[in-house]
């Protein structure tokens, strides 16, 4: 199965033009620093060109076969934008999908930025609750020194949140 944050990735590169194939990878490594492999890139542009959310067109090179050229569609732009804004609280907990979509804000409106904000929020407070009773409840100090720099990571970053929260707001004025 193929995360979604793979997903937004690659929709949210060909928004900005098209690319072949190794120029789309180069592009997500480029803005993520995260590295795709054939192996997750290519099953999932298949998939795109299937529903109709990518075109793939050949380009002739001389003396070598030709190769495919991926442009995203109104479907796929309007799917990009449906996995931006939709952000189940299943996948908020994850890092990955959490600011694959954050790293997009700028395709989003204020009121859907806070919407994925609010949802991160939630589940990572939920988080830090659960590994606070966690940590009163072990008897190991290191068990405890783990979960409570856990939790104070997961405290830290809701402060962040705060501070995307205004940025958001003040861009939008």
């Amino acid at each position: 199965m193929t995360h979604v944050w793979i997903e937004i990735l690659l929709l949210s590169r060909l928004a900005e033009g098209p690319l072949h194939g190794y120029e789309l990878r180069k592009a997500v490594e480029a803005s993520t620093g995260r590295m795709l492999s054939n192996n997750s890139l290519y099953p999932t542009l298949r998939r795109f060109v299937d529903a109709g959310a990518v075109l793939r067109d050949a380009e002739d090179q001389q003396s070598k076969p030709p190769r495919h050229v991926y442009s995203i569609t109104d479907v796929g732009r309007e799917l990009l934008h449906d996995q931006l804004t939709d952000f189940p609280e299943e996948l908020a907990l994850n890092d990955t999908e959490f600011l694959a979509r954050v790293g997009n804000f700028s395709r989003l409106d204020e009121d859907e930025r806070r919407a994925v904000l609010d949802t991160r929020d939630r589940v990572i407070t939920a988080e830090r609750e659960r590994l606070s009773k966690l940590a009163a409840a072990q008897a190991d100090p290191w068990t405890r020194t783990v979960l409570a720099e856990v939790g104070r990571r997961l405290t830290e970053e809701r402060a962040w949140l705060d501070t995307l929260r205004s940025t958001s707001s003040e861009e939008d004025r």
